[in-house]
Parts: structure tokens; C-alpha cells; sequence
């Protein structure tokens, strides 16, 4: 069962960067976390989108509803809630894509300071 153990560590050592790259992994992670922020601000702006054209279809049927008929009222229902489960579904979207971005940034972290601790211990047995 060790052996098996030390061979699954080093296949996972394996596939991180060398020590000696350790600044352009450092930068290359920070604009990876950087695309996927701006991705991020974009993904909301649908859902957001979704929920202000429901609250205003709402506010339609609140305000003006009474001199609509009953066909004209239904029909507005219909979109708000549409609309409403739209920016929901895409809500939900976005939420699923924080938490792979938030679980992607603290995999990176982790790489870093395993990286960090690679370089230290080389810097140390190469004094």
C-alpha cells in the first residue's frame, strides 16, 4: 500500500511546473484567475438583465394592469415569469461557474505553496 502511495505522489508531482518556473507559473495563474473573473462579470449581467425585466413587467401588471383585459393581463404574467425563470436558469449558471472558479483558485493556491515549498527545500539542499 506505500509504494502504491509514493507512485500516486509522484505522478501527481509530476504534473506540476518545475521550481525554477515558479514566477511565470505565479503570473500565468494570476491571469488565468484574471480571464475567468471577467468571464464571471459577464455571466451575471444576463441574469440580472432577466430579474430587472421581470420586476419591470410586474410593475406593468401592478400599476396598469386594471385596464388591461384579462387575455392582455395573462399574456404579461406570462412573460414576467418567464423572464423571472430565465434569469433564474441563468442565475443558476453563474453560481455552478463561481463555485468551479473559487474551487480552480484555491487548487492554484495549493500549487503554488507545494511549488514554493519544492524551491525552498532545493535552495536548501543545494547550500
Amino acid at each position: 500500500m506505500e509504494k502504491q502511495n509514493d507512485s500516486m505522489r509522484e505522478r501527481l508531482l509530476a504534473r506540476l511546473p518545475q521550481p525554477e518556473n515558479l514566477a511565470a507559473y505565479r503570473e500565468e495563474t494570476a491571469s488565468l484567475l484574471a480571464k475567468h473573473e471577467r468571464a464571471l462579470f459577464w455571466e451575471k449581467i444576463p441574469s440580472t438583465v432577466g430579474y430587472v425585466i421581470a420586476f419591470a413587467v410586474f410593475i406593468v401588471i401592478w400599476f396598469w394592469g386594471q385596464k388591461f383585459d384579462g387575455a392582455m393581463t395573462h399574456f404579461f404574467w406570462f412573460w414576467a415569469g418567464l423572464a423571472y425563470f430565465g434569469g433564474a436558469v441563468i442565475d443558476l449558471r453563474y453560481r455552478i461557474y463561481r463555485s468551479k472558479v473559487d474551487m480552480l483558485k484555491e487548487v492554484k493556491q495549493v500549487q503554488l505553496q507545494i511549488l514554493e515549498l519544492q524551491a525552498s527545500r532545493q535552495k536548501r539542499s543545494s547550500e
